[in-house]
């Protein structure tokens, strides 16, 4: 058995603590997740790999999109298997219009068995009703070309080129 702690991404604490089955796949962990906050769960979502630093990883959709059927899908990937270890942690993203976002973090594992599965332990706060903005920023990366302030020596500063003159 699995204890898992929801949190969704935003200001205010809204956490969801459930005990599933060690034995669910992924589809099963989704739609528990979407049913416990009042979502139901007709919208595409992925689960992320993580670390522990919550640097999102390899998605692992709610449908196999290869056209081979070979990649994986939250069908394919057993809870025990993707979260072997307590504090292992997923991202997961549901509705992809509205980008609700979920951190999840496996609080405990035990060998206990229950018939009443799935569980919701512990709820704290409400889901607002409108997703939050999300705001995408990426890395500044060297693209090899230098900054804004860099001139060239042959030709000067690009930006003071007129290419109308030609």
């Amino acid at each position: 058995m699995y204890k898992i702690r929801v949190i969704l991404d935003i200001k205010e604490d809204v956490i969801r603590t459930i005990l599933v089955e060690d034995t669910i796949n992924l589809e099963s962990l989704h739609t528990t997740i979407a049913s416990t906050f009042g979502f139901a769960g007709q919208e595409m979502a992925s689960f992320y790999k993580t670390d522990d630093e919550w640097n999102q990883g390899e998605e692992i959709p709610l449908f196999n999109m290869a056209e081979a059927g070979e990649e994986i899908s939250m069908q394919s990937c057993i809870l025990y298997e993707i979260l072997p270890e307590e504090n292992n942690k997923l991202i997961y993203v549901y509705d992809f219009l509205k980008m609700w976002t979920f951190y999840v973090d496996v609080v405990e594992i035990s060998t206990e068995k229950r018939d009443d599965l799935p569980q919701t332990i512990l709820s704290v706060g409400d889901i607002p009703a409108e997703a939050p903005e999300k705001e995408f920023i990426a890395e500044k990366l060297d693209d090899g070309f230098g900054d804004e302030n860099d001139t060239d020596d042959e030709f000067g500063h690009f930006d003071d080129f007129d290419y109308n003159e030609y």
